[in-house]
Protein backbone atom coordinates (compact mmCIF):
# COMPACT_ATOMS: atom_id res chain seq x y z
CA UNK A 1 0.00 0.00 0.00
CA UNK A 2 1.60 3.21 -0.80
CA UNK A 3 1.24 6.39 1.45
CA UNK A 4 0.53 9.14 -0.34
CA UNK A 5 1.05 11.95 2.56
CA UNK A 6 4.67 13.66 4.14
CA UNK A 7 6.25 12.10 6.85
CA UNK A 8 6.48 14.51 9.40
CA UNK A 9 9.94 14.95 10.53
CA UNK A 10 10.73 16.28 14.10
CA UNK A 11 11.99 19.64 14.36
CA UNK A 12 15.92 20.44 14.71
CA UNK A 13 17.26 19.30 17.69
CA UNK A 14 18.16 22.93 18.67
CA UNK A 15 14.01 23.92 18.53
CA UNK A 16 13.76 20.54 20.26
CA UNK A 17 15.30 21.09 22.98
CA UNK A 18 14.01 24.66 23.56
CA UNK A 19 10.71 23.19 23.09
CA UNK A 20 11.58 20.61 25.90
CA UNK A 21 12.47 23.08 28.23
CA UNK A 22 10.03 25.10 27.88
CA UNK A 23 7.17 22.33 28.33
CA UNK A 24 9.28 21.49 31.56
CA UNK A 25 8.83 25.02 33.24
CA UNK A 26 5.33 25.26 31.70
CA UNK A 27 4.63 22.00 34.01
CA UNK A 28 6.31 24.04 37.02
CA UNK A 29 4.47 27.12 36.34
CA UNK A 30 1.50 25.11 36.59
CA UNK A 31 1.94 23.90 40.37
CA UNK A 32 1.51 26.05 43.74
CA UNK A 33 3.00 28.73 44.71
CA UNK A 34 2.84 30.00 40.70
CA UNK A 35 -1.12 28.17 40.15
CA UNK A 36 -0.75 28.79 36.61
CA UNK A 37 -2.97 25.24 36.16
CA UNK A 38 -3.57 26.56 32.65
CA UNK A 39 -0.30 25.84 31.58
CA UNK A 40 0.05 21.97 32.17
CA UNK A 41 -1.83 21.25 28.94
CA UNK A 42 0.37 23.90 27.74
CA UNK A 43 3.74 21.79 28.71
CA UNK A 44 2.21 18.74 27.35
CA UNK A 45 1.55 19.91 24.15
CA UNK A 46 5.35 21.35 23.96
CA UNK A 47 6.86 17.94 25.06
CA UNK A 48 4.45 16.39 22.95
CA UNK A 49 5.98 18.64 19.73
CA UNK A 50 9.31 17.55 20.69
CA UNK A 51 9.20 13.84 21.00
CA UNK A 52 6.18 12.59 19.47
CA UNK A 53 8.31 12.15 16.02
CA UNK A 54 11.73 12.60 17.59
CA UNK A 55 12.54 8.73 17.33
CA UNK A 56 13.68 6.76 20.43
CA UNK A 57 17.15 7.99 21.59
CA UNK A 58 15.94 11.46 20.74
CA UNK A 59 12.49 11.27 22.21
CA UNK A 60 14.52 9.84 25.72
CA UNK A 61 16.91 13.07 25.85
CA UNK A 62 14.91 15.57 25.08
CA UNK A 63 11.97 14.03 27.60
CA UNK A 64 15.22 14.21 30.37
CA UNK A 65 15.51 17.78 29.57
CA UNK A 66 12.10 18.58 29.83
CA UNK A 67 12.14 16.46 32.82
CA UNK A 68 14.95 18.26 34.67
CA UNK A 69 13.12 21.84 33.34
CA UNK A 70 9.98 20.30 35.56
CA UNK A 71 11.48 18.76 38.60
CA UNK A 72 14.50 20.78 39.50
CA UNK A 73 12.31 23.84 40.40
CA UNK A 74 9.20 21.65 41.56
CA UNK A 75 10.99 19.91 43.73
CA UNK A 76 13.58 22.56 45.13
CA UNK A 77 11.93 22.39 48.39
CA UNK A 78 13.76 18.58 48.94
CA UNK A 79 17.00 20.43 49.08
CA UNK A 80 15.99 23.86 51.08
CA UNK A 81 18.32 22.71 54.43
CA UNK A 82 19.82 19.13 53.04
CA UNK A 83 21.90 20.51 50.61
CA UNK A 84 21.72 20.49 46.56
CA UNK A 85 22.75 16.69 46.13
CA UNK A 86 19.47 14.61 47.62
CA UNK A 87 17.42 17.38 45.37
CA UNK A 88 19.20 17.08 42.29
CA UNK A 89 19.04 13.32 42.65
CA UNK A 90 15.60 12.95 43.01
CA UNK A 91 14.72 15.75 40.21
CA UNK A 92 17.08 13.46 38.02
CA UNK A 93 15.25 10.34 38.68
CA UNK A 94 11.69 11.65 38.37
CA UNK A 95 12.92 13.00 35.35
CA UNK A 96 14.04 9.79 33.83
CA UNK A 97 10.68 8.95 34.09
CA UNK A 98 9.66 11.15 31.51
CA UNK A 99 12.50 10.24 29.60
CA UNK A 100 11.64 7.07 29.05
CA UNK A 101 8.15 8.11 28.53
CA UNK A 102 9.24 9.98 25.87
CA UNK A 103 11.20 7.55 24.46
CA UNK A 104 8.27 5.08 24.22
CA UNK A 105 6.14 7.87 22.57
CA UNK A 106 8.92 8.89 20.25
CA UNK A 107 10.10 5.30 18.75
CA UNK A 108 6.41 4.26 18.14
CA UNK A 109 5.05 8.17 17.55
CA UNK A 110 7.77 8.35 14.68
CA UNK A 111 6.29 4.74 13.01
CA UNK A 112 2.82 5.35 13.62
CA UNK A 113 2.79 9.14 11.84
CA UNK A 114 4.89 7.51 9.12
CA UNK A 115 2.72 4.78 8.47
CA UNK A 116 -0.24 7.01 8.66
CA UNK A 117 -1.60 6.70 11.51
CA UNK A 118 -1.60 10.30 12.67
CA UNK A 119 -4.55 9.95 15.28
CA UNK A 120 -3.27 6.66 16.70
CA UNK A 121 0.83 8.27 17.15
CA UNK A 122 -1.32 11.31 19.05
CA UNK A 123 -2.88 9.14 21.67
CA UNK A 124 0.43 7.88 22.41
CA UNK A 125 0.95 11.23 24.63
CA UNK A 126 -2.04 10.73 26.75
CA UNK A 127 -1.55 7.18 27.67
CA UNK A 128 1.81 7.66 27.84
CA UNK A 129 1.79 10.32 30.90
CA UNK A 130 -0.71 8.53 32.92
CA UNK A 131 1.47 5.00 32.81
CA UNK A 132 4.55 7.39 33.08
CA UNK A 133 2.66 8.81 36.09
CA UNK A 134 1.98 4.94 37.54
CA UNK A 135 5.64 4.13 37.07
CA UNK A 136 7.06 6.49 39.32
CA UNK A 137 4.12 6.64 41.56
CA UNK A 138 5.06 2.98 42.62
CA UNK A 139 8.81 2.37 41.66
CA UNK A 140 11.77 2.79 43.31
CA UNK A 141 10.81 1.51 46.94
CA UNK A 142 6.98 2.13 46.79
CA UNK A 143 7.64 5.32 44.24
CA UNK A 144 7.08 9.10 45.03
CA UNK A 145 3.72 10.19 43.68
CA UNK A 146 4.50 13.93 43.79
CA UNK A 147 3.91 16.80 40.83
CA UNK A 148 1.71 14.57 39.24
CA UNK A 149 -0.07 16.48 36.49
CA UNK A 150 -3.53 15.85 38.57
CA UNK A 151 -2.25 17.41 41.52
CA UNK A 152 -2.00 21.19 39.60
CA UNK A 153 -5.52 21.20 38.83
CA UNK A 154 -7.13 21.61 42.34
CA UNK A 155 -8.53 24.99 40.48
CA UNK A 156 -8.79 23.98 37.25
CA UNK A 157 -12.22 22.50 35.42
CA UNK A 158 -10.47 19.31 35.22
CA UNK A 159 -10.19 19.08 38.96
CA UNK A 160 -14.39 17.67 39.02
CA UNK A 161 -13.25 14.64 36.72
CA UNK A 162 -11.30 12.83 40.03
CA UNK A 163 -14.63 12.00 41.70
CA UNK A 164 -15.39 9.56 38.49
CA UNK A 165 -11.91 8.53 36.98
CA UNK A 166 -9.65 9.76 40.07
CA UNK A 167 -6.46 11.61 40.24
CA UNK A 168 -5.09 9.47 36.82
CA UNK A 169 -8.33 10.53 35.51
CA UNK A 170 -7.60 14.26 35.98
CA UNK A 171 -3.76 13.43 34.47
CA UNK A 172 -4.92 12.06 31.67
CA UNK A 173 -7.51 14.72 30.97
CA UNK A 174 -5.18 17.62 31.06
CA UNK A 175 -2.60 15.50 28.83
CA UNK A 176 -5.67 14.73 26.52
CA UNK A 177 -5.96 18.81 26.71
CA UNK A 178 -2.37 19.10 25.85
CA UNK A 179 -2.72 16.81 23.08
CA UNK A 180 -5.48 18.66 21.39
CA UNK A 181 -3.26 21.70 21.56
CA UNK A 182 -1.04 19.79 19.95
CA UNK A 183 -3.35 18.23 16.99
CA UNK A 184 -4.69 22.46 16.88
CA UNK A 185 -0.87 23.43 16.15
CA UNK A 186 -0.37 21.00 13.55
CA UNK A 187 -3.94 21.56 11.73
CA UNK A 188 -2.70 25.30 11.93
CA UNK A 189 0.40 24.59 10.68
CA UNK A 190 -0.95 22.49 7.82
CA UNK A 191 -3.49 24.91 7.10
CA UNK A 192 -6.43 21.92 7.57
CA UNK A 193 -9.38 23.76 9.59
CA UNK A 194 -10.60 20.28 10.75
CA UNK A 195 -8.39 19.45 12.87
CA UNK A 196 -7.79 22.97 14.14
CA UNK A 197 -11.87 22.53 14.90
CA UNK A 198 -11.03 18.85 16.65
CA UNK A 199 -8.44 20.67 18.75
CA UNK A 200 -11.07 23.39 20.03
CA UNK A 201 -13.68 20.68 20.46
CA UNK A 202 -11.70 18.60 22.86
CA UNK A 203 -10.66 21.18 24.90
CA UNK A 204 -13.92 23.05 25.22
CA UNK A 205 -15.44 19.56 25.92
CA UNK A 206 -12.99 19.00 29.06
CA UNK A 207 -13.18 22.23 30.40
CA UNK A 208 -17.06 21.51 30.55
CA UNK A 209 -16.87 18.96 32.67
CA UNK A 210 -15.84 21.58 35.63
CA UNK A 211 -20.02 22.68 35.65
CA UNK A 212 -20.87 19.60 36.55
CA UNK A 213 -22.02 20.11 40.24
CA UNK A 214 -20.06 17.74 43.16
CA UNK A 215 -22.47 16.38 45.90
CA UNK A 216 -21.77 18.05 48.99
CA UNK A 217 -24.62 17.23 50.86
CA UNK A 218 -24.53 15.35 54.54
CA UNK A 219 -24.63 16.48 58.46
CA UNK A 220 -21.86 18.56 59.46
CA UNK A 221 -20.00 18.14 63.07
CA UNK A 222 -18.04 20.88 64.52
CA UNK A 223 -14.27 20.00 63.87
CA UNK A 224 -10.97 21.96 65.19
CA UNK A 225 -7.65 21.56 64.57
CA UNK A 226 -4.43 23.81 66.34
CA UNK A 227 -1.10 24.42 64.00
CA UNK A 228 1.07 24.99 66.73
CA UNK A 229 4.29 26.08 64.21
CA UNK A 230 7.65 25.45 66.00
CA UNK A 231 10.68 27.77 67.35
CA UNK A 232 12.18 27.83 63.80
CA UNK A 233 11.83 26.29 60.28
CA UNK A 234 14.14 23.40 59.43
CA UNK A 235 15.52 20.18 60.55
CA UNK A 236 16.64 22.01 64.02
CA UNK A 237 13.19 22.10 65.22
CA UNK A 238 14.10 18.10 66.22
CA UNK A 239 15.66 19.43 68.84
CA UNK A 240 13.32 21.40 70.32
CA UNK A 241 10.51 19.11 71.06
CA UNK A 242 9.38 19.79 73.86
CA UNK A 243 8.57 23.44 72.70
CA UNK A 244 6.56 22.65 69.80
CA UNK A 245 4.44 20.33 72.19
CA UNK A 246 3.81 23.13 74.18
CA UNK A 247 2.90 25.40 71.56
CA UNK A 248 0.35 22.84 70.69
CA UNK A 249 -0.94 22.25 74.12
CA UNK A 250 -1.07 26.14 74.65
CA UNK A 251 -2.57 26.38 70.95
CA UNK A 252 -5.52 23.70 72.14
CA UNK A 253 -6.37 25.66 75.61
CA UNK A 254 -6.61 28.96 73.42
CA UNK A 255 -9.34 26.98 70.85
CA UNK A 256 -11.26 25.44 73.92
CA UNK A 257 -11.81 28.88 75.35
CA UNK A 258 -13.73 29.20 71.97
CA UNK A 259 -14.81 26.23 70.97
CA UNK A 260 -18.24 25.65 70.48
CA UNK A 261 -20.83 23.31 72.81
CA UNK A 262 -21.05 20.89 70.01
CA UNK A 263 -17.77 20.46 69.26
CA UNK A 264 -16.20 16.67 68.23
CA UNK A 265 -13.07 16.57 67.38
CA UNK A 266 -9.57 18.28 67.70
CA UNK A 267 -6.73 17.45 65.61
CA UNK A 268 -3.00 18.31 66.03
CA UNK A 269 -0.71 17.52 63.01
CA UNK A 270 2.56 14.98 62.40
CA UNK A 271 5.24 15.48 64.67
CA UNK A 272 3.18 17.98 67.37
CA UNK A 273 5.00 15.28 70.11
CA UNK A 274 8.01 14.02 69.11
CA UNK A 275 8.57 13.41 72.70
CA UNK A 276 6.80 9.55 73.34
CA UNK A 277 3.67 10.12 75.27
CA UNK A 278 4.37 6.58 76.64
CA UNK A 279 7.41 6.58 77.85
CA UNK A 280 7.61 10.22 79.27
CA UNK A 281 5.09 10.96 81.88
CA UNK A 282 5.19 14.77 81.74
CA UNK A 283 4.30 14.58 77.86
CA UNK A 284 1.78 12.68 79.01
CA UNK A 285 0.28 14.16 81.51
CA UNK A 286 0.27 17.64 79.24
CA UNK A 287 -1.38 15.69 76.42
CA UNK A 288 -4.06 14.16 78.75
CA UNK A 289 -5.11 17.52 80.35
CA UNK A 290 -5.57 19.14 77.67
CA UNK A 291 -8.00 16.81 76.64
CA UNK A 292 -9.74 16.62 79.28
CA UNK A 293 -10.20 20.78 78.71
CA UNK A 294 -11.23 20.38 75.58
CA UNK A 295 -13.66 17.27 76.53
CA UNK A 296 -13.45 15.62 73.13
CA UNK A 297 -11.20 13.47 71.33
CA UNK A 298 -7.88 15.00 70.49
CA UNK A 299 -5.53 13.17 67.55
CA UNK A 300 -1.83 13.73 68.03
CA UNK A 301 0.68 13.44 65.68
CA UNK A 302 3.51 11.65 67.76
CA UNK A 303 6.91 9.80 67.40
CA UNK A 304 7.04 6.75 69.60
CA UNK A 305 10.36 5.17 70.07
CA UNK A 306 9.61 1.58 69.40
CA UNK A 307 10.09 -0.51 68.05
CA UNK A 308 13.41 -1.50 69.82
CA UNK A 309 16.07 -0.02 67.97
CA UNK A 310 13.65 2.51 65.44
CA UNK A 311 11.00 4.67 65.49
CA UNK A 312 7.26 4.96 64.62
CA UNK A 313 5.33 7.73 63.08
CA UNK A 314 2.30 7.89 64.24
CA UNK A 315 -1.45 9.10 64.95
CA UNK A 316 -2.90 8.72 68.52
CA UNK A 317 -6.40 9.06 69.03
CA UNK A 318 -6.97 10.35 72.97
CA UNK A 319 -10.70 9.69 74.25
CA UNK A 320 -9.79 10.43 77.97
CA UNK A 321 -10.92 6.83 78.43
CA UNK A 322 -7.96 4.44 78.58
CA UNK A 323 -4.72 4.33 76.23
CA UNK A 324 -5.24 6.01 72.87
CA UNK A 325 -5.77 4.13 70.05
CA UNK A 326 -3.10 4.28 67.34
CA UNK A 327 -2.34 4.64 63.61
CA UNK A 328 1.09 3.60 62.49
CA UNK A 329 2.13 4.98 59.03
CA UNK A 330 1.73 2.70 56.59
CA UNK A 331 4.53 3.67 53.75
CA UNK A 332 7.61 6.08 56.18
CA UNK A 333 9.49 7.97 53.20
CA UNK A 334 12.36 6.49 51.88
CA UNK A 335 15.53 8.53 52.05
CA UNK A 336 13.92 10.87 54.89
CA UNK A 337 12.80 8.56 57.68
CA UNK A 338 14.66 5.33 56.58
CA UNK A 339 17.41 5.00 53.93
CA UNK A 340 17.57 1.45 52.69
CA UNK A 341 21.01 1.00 51.77
CA UNK A 342 22.38 3.26 53.90
CA UNK A 343 25.90 2.20 54.17
CA UNK A 344 25.81 2.80 49.68
CA UNK A 345 24.41 6.10 50.21
CA UNK A 346 26.50 7.38 52.94
CA UNK A 347 29.30 6.65 50.61
CA UNK A 348 28.19 9.80 48.92
CA UNK A 349 26.59 11.82 51.04
CA UNK A 350 27.07 12.27 54.92
CA UNK A 351 23.16 13.50 54.13
CA UNK A 352 22.28 9.77 54.72
CA UNK A 353 22.72 10.05 58.37
CA UNK A 354 20.34 12.88 58.29
CA UNK A 355 17.09 10.11 57.60
CA UNK A 356 15.30 8.73 60.65
CA UNK A 357 14.65 4.67 61.24
CA UNK A 358 11.31 4.94 60.87
CA UNK A 359 9.22 1.48 60.59
CA UNK A 360 5.99 0.66 58.61
CA UNK A 361 2.94 -0.15 59.95
CA UNK A 362 0.40 -2.86 58.86
CA UNK A 363 -3.34 -1.51 59.45
CA UNK A 364 -5.37 0.79 57.93
CA UNK A 365 -6.45 3.44 60.61
CA UNK A 366 -10.60 4.32 61.63
CA UNK A 367 -11.04 6.51 64.79
CA UNK A 368 -14.35 6.13 66.05
CA UNK A 369 -15.92 9.52 67.01
CA UNK A 370 -19.15 10.00 69.12
CA UNK A 371 -21.25 13.39 68.14
CA UNK A 372 -24.83 14.96 68.64
CA UNK A 373 -25.24 13.37 64.91
CA UNK A 374 -24.19 9.83 65.81
CA UNK A 375 -20.20 8.53 65.49
CA UNK A 376 -18.26 9.04 62.99
CA UNK A 377 -14.85 7.54 61.49
CA UNK A 378 -12.19 10.06 61.51
CA UNK A 379 -9.64 8.71 58.92
CA UNK A 380 -5.60 9.75 59.67
CA UNK A 381 -3.40 9.79 56.74
CA UNK A 382 0.41 10.91 57.78
CA UNK A 383 1.84 13.63 55.73
CA UNK A 384 3.18 12.36 51.95
CA UNK A 385 0.74 8.99 52.51
CA UNK A 386 -1.99 11.69 50.86
CA UNK A 387 -0.19 11.27 47.50
CA UNK A 388 -0.67 7.60 47.45
CA UNK A 389 -3.54 6.80 45.57
CA UNK A 390 -4.13 3.01 47.07
CA UNK A 391 -3.69 4.08 50.41
CA UNK A 392 -6.21 6.58 49.75
CA UNK A 393 -8.89 4.39 48.45
CA UNK A 394 -8.09 1.57 51.28
CA UNK A 395 -8.44 4.44 53.86
CA UNK A 396 -12.37 5.15 52.94
CA UNK A 397 -13.20 1.82 52.11
CA UNK A 398 -12.10 1.28 56.06
CA UNK A 399 -14.81 3.36 56.98
CA UNK A 400 -17.16 0.76 55.58
CA UNK A 401 -20.22 2.84 54.84
CA UNK A 402 -20.16 5.51 57.52
CA UNK A 403 -19.89 8.76 57.79
CA UNK A 404 -16.54 9.78 57.37
CA UNK A 405 -14.02 12.74 57.53
CA UNK A 406 -10.08 12.61 56.08
CA UNK A 407 -8.02 13.35 58.59
CA UNK A 408 -3.99 14.62 56.80
CA UNK A 409 -1.92 15.72 59.13
CA UNK A 410 1.88 16.54 58.27
CA UNK A 411 4.88 18.57 59.33
CA UNK A 412 6.29 20.94 56.66
CA UNK A 413 8.93 22.92 59.12
CA UNK A 414 11.79 20.51 57.30
CA UNK A 415 10.85 22.52 53.95
CA UNK A 416 11.02 26.36 55.29
CA UNK A 417 9.41 28.87 52.98
CA UNK A 418 8.53 26.67 50.34
CA UNK A 419 6.16 25.68 47.91
CA UNK A 420 5.89 22.17 49.66
CA UNK A 421 3.25 22.99 51.70
CA UNK A 422 0.79 24.25 49.12
CA UNK A 423 1.49 21.59 46.74
CA UNK A 424 0.63 19.36 49.35
CA UNK A 425 -2.78 21.40 50.14
CA UNK A 426 -3.18 21.02 46.81
CA UNK A 427 -3.31 17.12 46.91
CA UNK A 428 -5.55 16.71 49.74
CA UNK A 429 -8.15 18.97 47.68
CA UNK A 430 -7.98 16.52 44.96
CA UNK A 431 -8.35 13.87 47.54
CA UNK A 432 -11.16 15.79 49.02
CA UNK A 433 -12.85 15.40 45.21
CA UNK A 434 -11.98 12.23 44.27
CA UNK A 435 -13.54 10.17 47.62
CA UNK A 436 -16.15 12.44 48.26
CA UNK A 437 -15.05 13.28 51.52
CA UNK A 438 -14.07 16.53 53.22
CA UNK A 439 -10.51 16.86 54.75
CA UNK A 440 -9.34 18.47 57.68
CA UNK A 441 -5.49 19.38 56.70
CA UNK A 442 -3.61 20.20 59.57
CA UNK A 443 0.27 21.31 59.39
CA UNK A 444 2.93 21.82 62.31
CA UNK A 445 3.65 24.98 60.43
CA UNK A 446 1.00 25.24 57.92
CA UNK A 447 -1.05 25.67 55.79
CA UNK A 448 -3.80 24.09 57.39
CA UNK A 449 -7.44 24.03 56.43
CA UNK A 450 -10.74 22.25 55.87
CA UNK A 451 -11.66 21.05 52.09
CA UNK A 452 -15.52 20.47 51.38
CA UNK A 453 -16.07 17.19 49.14
CA UNK A 454 -15.95 19.39 46.33
CA UNK A 455 -12.34 20.92 46.64
CA UNK A 456 -13.78 24.19 48.00
CA UNK A 457 -11.33 25.35 50.76
CA UNK A 458 -12.26 27.37 54.39
CA UNK A 459 -9.64 28.23 57.44
CA UNK A 460 -6.78 28.21 55.27
CA UNK A 461 -3.42 29.30 57.81
CA UNK A 462 -0.77 31.03 56.75
CA UNK A 463 2.58 29.34 56.89
CA UNK A 464 4.84 29.58 60.17
CA UNK A 465 1.77 30.95 62.55
CA UNK A 466 0.52 29.85 65.17
CA UNK A 467 -3.58 29.63 64.46
CA UNK A 468 -6.59 27.54 65.43
CA UNK A 469 -9.02 26.72 63.12
CA UNK A 470 -12.84 25.14 63.92
CA UNK A 471 -14.92 24.48 60.75
CA UNK A 472 -18.09 22.46 60.11
CA UNK A 473 -17.11 19.76 57.32
CA UNK A 474 -19.69 17.84 56.03
CA UNK A 475 -19.33 13.91 56.75
CA UNK A 476 -20.64 11.60 53.95
CA UNK A 477 -20.22 8.04 53.44
CA UNK A 478 -21.06 7.07 49.56
CA UNK A 479 -18.71 5.17 47.36
CA UNK A 480 -17.87 7.59 44.48
CA UNK A 481 -17.19 6.08 40.75
CA UNK A 482 -13.51 6.69 41.62
CA UNK A 483 -13.62 4.30 44.68
CA UNK A 484 -15.39 1.76 42.45
CA UNK A 485 -13.36 1.83 39.37
CA UNK A 486 -10.34 1.06 41.69
CA UNK A 487 -7.21 1.06 39.74
CA UNK A 488 -9.25 0.16 36.66
CA UNK A 489 -8.15 3.41 34.60
CA UNK A 490 -4.43 2.94 35.25
CA UNK A 491 -4.46 -0.51 34.20
CA UNK A 492 -6.78 0.54 30.42
CA UNK A 493 -4.43 3.46 29.65
CA UNK A 494 -1.19 1.42 29.69
CA UNK A 495 -2.78 -1.64 28.06
CA UNK A 496 -3.94 0.73 25.23
CA UNK A 497 -0.51 2.42 25.71
CA UNK A 498 1.19 -1.52 25.22
CA UNK A 499 -0.94 -2.03 22.08
CA UNK A 500 -0.22 1.08 20.45
CA UNK A 501 3.22 0.53 20.93
CA UNK A 502 3.12 -3.08 19.90
CA UNK A 503 1.14 -2.19 16.29
CA UNK A 504 3.55 0.54 15.76
CA UNK A 505 6.87 -2.27 16.47
CA UNK A 506 4.63 -4.36 13.56
CA UNK A 507 5.23 -1.38 10.99
CA UNK A 508 8.17 -2.54 8.74
CA UNK A 509 10.86 0.20 7.38
CA UNK A 510 7.96 2.86 7.64
CA UNK A 511 11.18 4.92 7.32
CA UNK A 512 11.05 4.04 3.88
CA UNK A 513 8.17 5.28 1.93
CA UNK A 514 7.10 4.01 -1.32
CA UNK A 515 7.10 7.43 -4.17
CA UNK A 516 3.81 8.26 -5.81
CA UNK A 517 4.74 8.50 -9.35
CA UNK A 518 1.80 10.24 -10.28
CA UNK A 519 2.64 12.74 -8.21
CA UNK A 520 6.13 15.31 -10.03
CA UNK A 521 7.37 16.37 -6.32
CA UNK A 522 7.69 12.62 -5.57
CA UNK A 523 9.40 11.80 -8.85
CA UNK A 524 13.64 10.84 -8.24
CA UNK A 525 15.49 13.40 -9.89
CA UNK A 526 17.91 12.30 -13.17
Amino acid sequence: MTYRGPVRTPPRLPASLLAAVLAGLALWLSFPDHDLWWLAPVGVALLGAATLTAGGPRGFLLGLVGGLAFFVPTLSWSGVYVGELPWFALATLEALYIGLMSLVVGWAGRRLVAAGHRRAALMLVPLGWVAQEWARSTTPYGGFPWARLAFSQADSPLSHLARWFGAPGVSFAVALAGTGLLALGWGVLARRPGRVVAGLVVAVLLLASGFIQLPTDGRTEAVGFVQGNVPQAGLDFNAQRRAVLDNHVRGSEALADRAPDDLTLVVWPENASDIDPFRNADANAEIRAVQERLGVPLVVGAVLAEPVGANSNVSLFYTGAGEPQRYTKLHPVPFAEYIPHRAFFRVFTSAADLAGNFVAGSTIGVFDVPAPGGSYAALPTICFEVAYDGLMRDSVAAADGRDSLIMVQTNNATFGYTAESEQQFAISRIRAIEHGRSVVHVSTVGVSGFVAPDGTVTGKTGLFTAEQGIGRPVLRNEETPSDRFGDAPVVVATALLALLVLAASRRRRVGRVTPDPSTPEDRPVA
